[in-house]
């Protein structure tokens, strides 16, 4: 997706919905039957994809934005412009707390689209869902 337009314009969140619900139909999700897709954007234009994975021991799951960050670091990026997220719930859910602290590591003013089968959407900024977040600064013993 080299060249994609600046984060939020319609042709952009278009592509991003198409590979979240296709990442969301990959989930694997017995126990909750909760499935969530992710795309994620990154600052070079290039997208990658994540879906939860849940496990029998709950805590060893892994969600779908938490996926889709691990991805695209392992492929060499760090900063990201959009996250895009797709469930089958009735309202647009937006990250948990533990994808939001991820996200805010490597881009603060991440743009957040959540996105309904039924097609029901919602945006934020990640600094709006999540304020005042521990940050690489807060580690600081000056």
């Amino acid at each position: 997706m080299a060249g994609a337009e600046p984060p939020g314009d319609e042709r952009t969140i278009t592509v991003l919905r198409e590979r979240a619900f296709a990442a969301m139909e990959r989930a694997y999700a017995p126990y909750s039957n909760f499935r969530v897709g992710a795309s994620l954007l990154a600052s070079d234009g290039s997208v990658t994809e994540g879906c939860n994975v849940e496990n029998a021991a709950f805590p060893s799951g892994i969600c779908a934005e938490r996926g889709a960050v691990a991805s695209a670091v392992a492929r060499g990026n760090r900063s990201f412009e959009t996250i895009l997220i797709a469930t089958e719930a009735e309202e647009p859910t937006p990250p948990c707390g533990m994808c939001r602290q991820v996200l805010e590591e490597f881009s603060p003013h991440l743009l957040v689209v959540s996105v309904t089968r039924s097609g029901r959407e919602a945006r934020w900024t990640l600094d709006e869902l999540l304020p005042r977040a521990f940050t690489p600064l807060s580690l600081d013993r000056r």
